[in-house]
């Protein structure tokens, strides 16, 4: 097994965050609102230093796994890459879809969410293969 080390691990849920600033901020953030049927008033009631706390800390969850993956294969930067966007495109955005089916969540709910995590996850990988 390979060393683990942390710097990638905080660099790369960074860059997760990043990405969930600009595509739900500039990119879709009013299309992401109406499909999740949150008013104005319901975004800026939420608790968002908990949200926004919360989020980081399993965008490093989801990083510590990732570099736990690669230091146990010793993985390629191209593995790095497939392993980072399957996750999103394969693990990920199939469990969220799992979920708004029974939540009865539109498809164009899914497809915002889905690109995000897809994105987040490549963002992810561009990271490691920096280190590795």
């Amino acid at each position: 097994m390979g060393n683990i080390s942390i710097l990638p691990i905080v660099l790369a849920a960074v860059a997760f965050f990043v990405v969930g600033f600009i595509w739900y901020g500039l990119l879709f953030g009013k299309a992401w609102q109406a499909a999740a049927g949150l008013s104005d008033e319901d975004v800026q009631t939420g608790n968002m230093p908990l949200i926004f706390g919360l989020t980081f800390l399993f965008e490093m969850l989801i990083a510590l796994v990732l570099a736990h993956q690669f230091a146990m294969t010793g993985a390629s930067d191209r593995a790095v890459m497939m392993i980072s966007v399957g996750f999103g495109a394969f693990v990920m955005t199939p469990a969220i879809g799992i979920n708004y089916l029974y939540q009865r969540k539109s498809g164009k709910l899914f497809a915002i969410d889905a690109g995000h995590f897809i994105l987040g996850m490549t963002a992810m990988g561009l990271v490691f293969t920096q280190f590795n």
